[in-house]
């Protein structure tokens, strides 16, 4: 069986722009970040580790733990590789698994073919040592590997997260093109919001921005919504240290928050589904929905950060969103003196109508769109003068 104990090679992967603040939840829960890239990091830890990381991390998507790497030029390579390689010792041989790949390699035209070169040796090699050949397929919920094959190199890894991280299982309602869960939290993080302060979030659409906002101030844990993860279903699996670690989280996390959460959308059905799915999460009663107009939105006294991300404007068939971006600046000046507003906008031609100067811009990409991160700081008194 698999040693949940052992130090391996753990590769964290993130979204484009996720990875500064991928290090430093990483570091915060007390490992050492190593070959840092711009989608994700390295450590050393134990699969007993990534129980603790897939369970903890806010901005990360997977967590594979490297089972081998070779320098391997062929795809006759590549399966004679794999299938000297022990997975008895980590697929259950009554199991289930699935295969995903990331391949640059000059013979290898699409992943789906090295994909089933590596599915077919890994099936081969536990029918050889068990007489039973495991089921396989394109479900993510069990046993997952994932081959890395860039030239010559190649990595072999068990998929400990399964499912995508960012995938927190409370949102049951959307609305078109909503945010995902792990870039809503880094945008928090990017703010500097901090429990205690005010967090309003007009244009809330689905309600993500409001609710990983408040998963954060309550110190709760992203991932405590779901019940599965590919680390369960590999051999030598420890029920009982998962137990813990949910024990553990579920001790540290709060019940109540200082100051507001506010999300305002115009759209009667997107406030529905920001409900539903703050209901889902276990925090509709900390944060005040309500419908209305951007210029409507209660802005209570007190500091605070106001962070909206309205629509981009990139399709043909949208409407002229000009005055929707002006209508921005507006409001940030008249009802928001002393706050620290953020606009995030995939558009920078219209994000000029808002008429305020930005204090600093942060690149994020939202799938792939490359976004911007605008930050204003909205003073008190003479707010044409200084923002």
């Amino acid at each position: 069986m698999a040693d949940f104990t052992e130090k391996r090679t753990l590769s964290i992967t993130c979204p484009l722009g996720l990875a500064p603040y991928l290090t430093e939840e990483v570091r915060t829960l007390g490992f050492e970040p190593q070959n840092e890239r711009e989608t994700g990091l390295e450590i050393s830890a134990s699969l007993n580790d990534s129980v603790l990381l897939n369970y903890s991390l806010r901005t990360a998507h997977r967590i594979h733990c490297l089972i081998d790497q070779s320098n391997i030029a062929s795809a006759k390579d590549l399966r004679t590789w794999i299938k000297r390689l022990p997975w008895e010792e980590w697929i259950p041989h009554d199991g289930y698994f699935s295969v995903t790949s990331r391949v640059d390699h000059p013979e290898i035209r699409n992943d789906q073919f090295a994909n089933l070169v590596v599915k077919d040796a890994v099936a081969d090699r536990i029918r050889f040592k068990k007489n039973v050949r495991p089921d396989s397929g394109s479900d993510l919920k069990k046993t997952v590997l994932f081959l890395f094959w860039n030239r010559e190199t190649a990595r072999i890894f068990v998929d400990t997260s399964g499912e995508s991280l960012s995938r927190r299982n409370y949102r049951t309602q959307s609305t078109q093109a909503p945010m995902q869960e792990s870039l809503a939290a880094a945008l928090v993080m990017a703010s500097g919001w901090k429990p205690g302060e005010h967090f309003i979030n007009p244009m809330a659409g689905s309600g993500t921005l409001a609710i990983e906002a408040v998963l954060q101030g309550l110190n709760r844990a992203p991932a405590s919504l779901r019940n599965n993860f590919g680390f369960m279903h590999l051999v030598g699996y420890d029920l009982e240290n998962y137990q813990q670690v949910r024990e553990k989280a579920k001790k540290s996390s709060l019940k109540e928050l200082d100051g507001k959460i506010i999300a305002t959308d115009m759209d009667p059905a997107a406030i529905v589904a920001a409900k539903k799915n703050a209901t889902t999460a276990g925090v509709d009663h900390l944060i005040h929905f309500e419908r209305c107009e951007l210029h409507e939105t209660p802005v209570p006294e007190g500091d605070g950060i106001v962070l909206l991300n309205p629509p981009y404007g990139l399709r043909l068939d949208d409407t002229d969103l000009r005055p929707l971006y002006g209508s921005i600046g507006d409001f940030l000046k008249q009802k928001c003196a002393g706050k620290t507003g953020y606009v995030f906008t995939g558009n920078l031609k219209l994000a000029k109508k808002i008429g305020l100067r930005a204090t600093s811009r942060q690149t994020f990409h939202n799938s792939t769109v490359e976004c911007r991160l605008l930050r204003y700081d909205i003073y008190s008194g003479s707010p044409d003068s200084k923002t």
